[in-house]
């Protein structure tokens, strides 16, 4: 028992019974449990309760242990004379200040479902992916679950691209561009990726975004791909040294990674293709606010590709004896758009407090699911996950709630103990 699970069965008023007796055995009547207080201070606070025929309005505090009551040292504290309830599990001592001055102490020991009290123990035992694996069922998911989890992920996003666009001077197409290059990097790459895009001023890649093999040397300068000179590098060298004496670029490089990554991420092959990507629609951001639905957005990056050099070459060294054009797949562009061009059209409409924000949600549910370890590991539990918008909220879910064994502020575990 803590007080934590108290606090949280008090505030849902979820006990066997409410025919409550304070521990003289006089009639106790909750006319309101009050609002638990996160902050400083007593439990709950703006509630009422009736005893002896009199009404008393103010605050009450929760302990496991009656006794706690001095361990906190609240009989020193001035914020705690307002309280007109001692609500503990045991009572295993008189508070001679409260009973004095009258305050009842209700032991709900009594009133408490011994079934709630194992499945909370259950949710604090060893588990192997989230602490209610054991009680879970898919049914229990509450209304709108998936809905609320996606906001409160966007939101989440949404700090901090505003903080690029504070750095931005509020300039949308640049935040997008530096998401972009966070999520083509995919894991390995992406805080590799987003260091180039913010070192690199905006306004060059505008200029230069005309001539693709001026922005893909751009990239793969600063990504430290051109460090030492080969046969087949020397004109990306030259192109990339005469940009940065021309724009005054810094000489800093962010060294992209090789390393657990199969040849099509190589960062040679996404580089080149985000050039690409800015080569095609250098004012993205501006197209993408007048998409109407998920292939509009699609179309934006459907002829994406590497340079024509890239066809037959993963790395500078060594050229393949198959030569292809290297597009970017449609399970890849969803991935874009997933992390990076909707948390961006988010924050621009949240910003400008516009019912457009619950429109995406409707692209969410127009993306197919994602498919990692954690999505994984829900689908083992029985649940069926038939969109983006419903990955996005279980990913939220196992990062905020089952990692952090948050089970008592969780809508699910809400419903598991409630039920």
């Amino acid at each position: 028992m803590n007080e934590n699970l108290l606090q949280y069965l008090w505030k849902y008023k979820i006990f066997s019974k409410i025919d409550f007796k304070d521990s003289e055995g006089n009639p106790l009547e909750i006319l309101d449990f009050g609002k638990f207080n996160s902050n400083a201070g007593p439990d709950f606070s703006f509630a009422k309760i009736k005893i002896k025929d009199v009404i008393l309005a103010g605050n009450i505090e929760i302990h496991v242990k009656s006794s706690d009551w001095y361990f906190h040292r609240h009989d020193s504290q001035k914020d705690y004379q307002s309280v007109i309830l001692h609500v503990v599990y045991f009572n295993d001592t008189d508070v001679l200040e409260l009973k004095n001055a009258g305050i009842p102490t209700l032991e709900l020991k009594n009133y408490i479902d011994e079934q709630i009290l194992k499945k909370y123990q259950s949710l604090e035992n060893h588990f192997e992916f989230i602490p209610c694996e054991n009680l879970f069922e898919p049914k229990k998911i509450p209304l709108l679950f998936s809905e609320e989890n996606l906001l409160r992920k966007l939101d989440e996003k949404s700090i901090e691209i505003e903080k690029l666009l504070l750095q931005s001077k509020n300039n949308y197409e640049a935040v997008l561009f530096q998401k972009l290059a966070y999520s083509f990097g995919l894991k390995v790459n992406a805080e590799i990726y987003q260091n180039i895009a913010e070192n690199i001023d905006f306004k060059v890649i505008q200029k230069i975004s005309q001539n693709q093999f001026q922005l893909e040397s751009l990239l793969f300068g600063k990504g430290n791909l051109l460090e030492k000179e080969t046969e087949f590098n020397k004109k990306w060298i030259t192109e990339f040294n005469f940009i940065k004496t021309k724009f005054k670029i810094s000489d800093e490089v962010f060294p992209a990674k090789f390393l657990r990554l199969m040849p099509p991420s190589f960062p040679t092959i996404r580089l080149s293709q985000l050039a690409n990507l800015y080569h095609l629609q250098p004012n993205l951001f501006s197209k993408i606010l007048n998409a109407k639905n998920i292939q509009d957005l699609k179309s934006f990056f459907k002829d994406v590709k590497t340079s024509e050099f890239w066809e037959n070459h993963y790395t500078f060294e060594k050229s393949s004896e198959e030569k292809i054009e290297k597009f970017l797949s449609d399970d890849f562009v969803e991935i874009l758009l997933i992390n990076a061009v909707l948390p961006v059209v988010y924050t621009y409409f949240k910003h400008l407090n516009s019912e457009k924000t619950e429109h995406i949600l409707d692209f969410y549910k127009n993306l197919k699911p994602e498919k990692n370890s954690i999505i994984s590991q829900w689908k083992k539990l029985g649940l069926k996950l038939n969109s983006a918008l419903e990955t996005q909220a279980f990913l939220f879910q196992h990062k905020h709630f089952c990692s952090e064994k948050n089970c008592l502020n969780c809508s699910i575990g809400f419903q598991l103990l409630k039920s």
